[in-house]
């Protein structure tokens, strides 16, 4: 009957008909810093500067190279007048390809300090590492920035993700270095770099090794053996080609993590901090599968509360690490270190608190993210946050709490739906939660959710990952 039909498609509602209220460019008023929209993926800095300083002079640059977009401060608000006048009668290209030119709501870049004034003798910057696919120590960044201008000290952190910061010998070689990096691939398709100056005028270094260096203090001790810059090993699951994605700025891949880590290389994470009852094979598959491939995963009986889960190569388990460790889920925090075991065996199986068994081969799921470079390089490794990027979402569905009220998971506070082509079969956009943790949750449980819509021969699988943005 109709009413069953309505009862139906309530049932499999998941994204609401609201329309996402974006501000209208047309109405921004002229402003010095110009959105520029249409970047091709190679571009870097130095081409937008290139290409726009014809208008007039440009003071700040910021890169947002996922969006393929970027902000350009303009001296003077004439400037900004001429760019984007002139791009809307004629194309303006960047580096090959068109680009598209509005006002910004914003009237200066905000930036860490002033340092973009030559006079400031600021020489250091802060480099931000997106999509980190592969670890990033200082014998790599030494390489991707001394040819440009010499460096003096490399400091490596991860408060926010993957960061760095660079000291080089001058501010001119510090700005070269931002004009020629700013938006580039440390490696094809992925450690993107975004690029600042940053607050500290000059790093402090202790010790040399992976994640610190002085190379004006040769006889600091390094602890572990240098990381080699050689390609990629053979036996990975996962080997960028320049078939597979265009070159960038390219440079070797480093043969080990073992260094980077501090443990033994192995592609098998020890998960301790559990709910038991709460988690399960599934859920761990949820949000693990956001920075590698899963093979297995493992409960252990005589561990409560501990999980081995076997990933695609110990690449993968890196970046679980980063991202995941101390983090936490349903009110427990998280422990994530390297196995000393090489595989998951499925010995000792049993059922977990809610009934599923303590053993799951994902092998051969859909679901995995990395089984292609391709498919790769397309992921954004991120950090948990309290935004969520959905996808894979029918359209004419509706946001409801329904499936947060269903699987007694926190609702969102906000959302947005990006524009889909009218052909397009699926639509996505953002969820804004109240934290971080409410949206590890949401992701844990609702990740690959299956979405059925009447007279639909095939479900939906929702897919989730955390967003780059920190709200909306």
């Amino acid at each position: 009957s109709e009413r069953e039909r309505e009862r139906e498609r309530s049932n499999c509602c998941l994204l609401c008909g609201l329309q996402d209220n974006g501000e209208d460019s047309h109405r921004i008023s002229p402003s010095p810093v110009v959105h520029v929209r249409g970047l091709c993926e190679a571009v870097v800095e130095a081409d937008l500067i290139d290409a726009l300083e014809k208008f007039g002079s440009i003071c700040y640059v910021m890169m947002m190279p996922f969006k393929r977009q970027a902000l350009v401060e303009f001296s003077a608000v004439e400037s900004a007048d001429r760019c984007v006048s002139c791009g809307a009668k004629e194309p303006v290209y960047i580096a090959g390809q068109q680009a598209y030119f509005n006002y910004s709501t914003s009237k200066r870049i905000t930036r860490p300090t002033n340092a973009d004034n030559p006079n400031s003798g600021n020489k250091v910057l802060l480099l931000s590492i997106q999509n980190p696919l592969y670890p990033i120590t200082t014998d790599v960044l030494y390489t991707v920035c001394n040819p440009i201008g010499s460096v003096l000290r490399i400091v490596i952190f991860k408060r926010n993700g993957i960061q760095a910061m660079v000291e080089f010998e001058s501010i001119q070689c510090a700005q070269k270095a931002k004009a020629a990096l700013n938006g580039a691939d440390i490696y094809a398709g992925c450690c993107t770099l975004k690029i600042e100056y940053a607050r500290p005028t000059r790093l402090n270094v202790i010790k040399n090794d992976n994640e610190s260096w002085d190379y004006t203090k040769p006889y600091l001790v390094r602890r572990g053996p240098p990381c080699p810059l050689l390609p990629l090993p053979g036996n990975s699951r996962y080997k960028l080609t320049s078939v597979d994605v265009p070159d960038m700025v390219s440079y070797p891949l480093p043969q080990s993590s073992s260094s980077y880590s501090g443990h033994a290389p192995s592609s098998v994470a020890m998960v301790s901090g559990l709910h038991s009852s709460k988690m399960n094979c599934t859920r761990i598959f949820n949000l693990f599968c956001l920075y590698g491939n899963i093979e297995k995963v493992k409960f252990m009986k005589s561990v409560p509360g501990t999980a081995l889960v076997e990933m695609g190569d110990e690449y993968a388990v890196d970046r679980a690490i980063t991202h995941l460790n101390s983090i936490k889920v349903f009110g427990k925090r998280l422990n994530v270190c390297v196995s000393k075991q090489h595989a998951v065996i499925p010995s000792q199986v049993f059922e977990l608190e809610d009934g599923s068994s303590s053993y799951k081969d994902f092998a051969m799921t859909r679901n995995n993210r990395f089984s292609s470079a391709g498919q790769a390089s397309k992921n954004i490794i991120q950090p948990p946050s309290a935004v969520l990027h959905y996808y894979n979402v029918p359209p004419l569905l509706c946001v409801s709490f329904q499936l947060c009220t269903e699987y007694d998971v926190p609702g969102f506070v906000k959302f947005k739906m990006f524009d889909a082509k009218p052909s397009s079969k699926t639509i996505s956009g953002l969820l804004e939660f109240d934290s971080k943790t409410e949206a590890v949750e949401v992701l844990t449980v609702l990740n690959h959710y299956q979405i059925r819509i009447p007279n639909g021969s095939n479900p939906y699988t929702l897919k989730l990952c955390f967003s780059t943005s920190s709200h909306l």
